[in-house]
């Protein structure tokens, strides 16, 4: 099938004008005819709707745009008659957070905080609803110009029950680079904590202006994450409150359960940053935490000729 251009009509949408084109897909704005209301407009391209495993990651994202409805979540428009395949949309007026941070950032901490909250917010209801979204990042959430928060793009979501859309051990890792959380590096498939950690590190960028792990390429950015632990937020920008720097470091740890449970959890806290746990931190790098396990496996035999000698000289 041919490109479409602006003035062509795909059902009852109006198409008005190509707003991106990626490798996959193309994202058009248009104008539904029966209601007049703008709409983003979905399109794979032929050799995308070929491939498979594509193909059923776009019937899931479609899936769970039409079923969710939370002003934080893009809302997909009730599936009709289609004469070919795409993904009608509301249309959402504003800026992505990747354009707003490249102009404005870094934030101060209270908007910073005003955004991950209402992130919290969508990312509560999506996990309550069995949807992990799996690919947060600046680039897919829009923010309109009070700063309430769209996110979009579910094309690697996950929904709980739902097979795994991979081929065996040769699947691909998920995720973007920086906001990847250490399990998918992995090869996990990622859960609700996965999403927390990926708000942790967009905080961190909203606050500091800088990604928490940075490298010439994608796989040393993936690896600095499992062996290494971020620059603390406050050796960057001062001003950050301890508080808030050991919110951070709890999102952020590397190992899911020192992570929020919940992004409830996370945002109880951004709330209520003074109840939060000074003593928390990253996880110690894993040499550091090797070390001190076998450092410890040595001591137990010195802690138990310390004991005979002491029984020895007390008898």
């Amino acid at each position: 099938m041919t490109p479409l251009e602006p003035g062509d009509r795909l059902d009852q949408y109006r198409i008005d004008s190509l707003v991106t084109r990626s490798g996959m897909a193309s994202v058009y704005r248009a104008t539904d005819i029966e209601t007049g209301r703008p709409s983003a407009i979905k399109v794979p391209h032929p050799e995308a709707e070929c491939d498979i495993v594509f193909f059923q990651r776009f019937e899931r994202e479609a899936a769970i745009l039409r079923e969710m409805d939370h002003p934080g979540v893009l809302k997909g428009m009730p599936e009709e008659d289609q004469s070919r395949v795409y993904l009608a949309t509301e249309w959402v007026d504003g800026r992505l957070l990747r354009e707003v941070l490249t102009t404005e950032g870094p934030f101060p901490p209270e908007r910073s905080t005003r955004i991950a909250l209402a992130i919290c917010s969508a990312l509560d209801y999506l996990h309550s609803h069995g949807v992990v979204h799996r690919d947060l990042k600046p680039e897919n959430v829009i923010l309109d110009a009070e700063d309430r928060v769209k996110l979009i793009d579910f094309g690697i979501a996950l929904r709980n029950g739902s097979r795994r859309l991979t081929f065996g051990r040769l699947s691909n890792v998920m995720g973007t680079a920086e906001y990847i959380s250490p399990e998918q590096v992995k090869g996990k498939r990622g859960d609700a904590r996965s999403d927390v950690y990926a708000l942790g590190v967009m905080l961190y960028e909203m606050l500091t202006g800088r990604t928490p792990f940075e490298g010439p390429n994608p796989l040393v950015v993936m690896n600095a994450r499992l062996k290494t632990a971020p620059t603390p937020a406050r050796k960057i920008d001062p001003t950050i409150s301890a508080e808030l720097e050991a919110i951070l470091n709890r999102a952020m740890a590397r190992h899911p359960s020192d992570r929020y449970a919940t992004a409830r959890e996370f945002a109880e806290d951004l709330r209520n940053p003074q109840s939060a746990a000074l003593s928390t931190a990253p996880t110690p790098p894993q040499p550091l935490r090797k070390a001190l396990f076998y450092g410890g496996l040595a001591l137990i035999p010195l802690t138990i000729l310390a004991l005979e000698f002491y029984v020895a000289f007390a008898s």
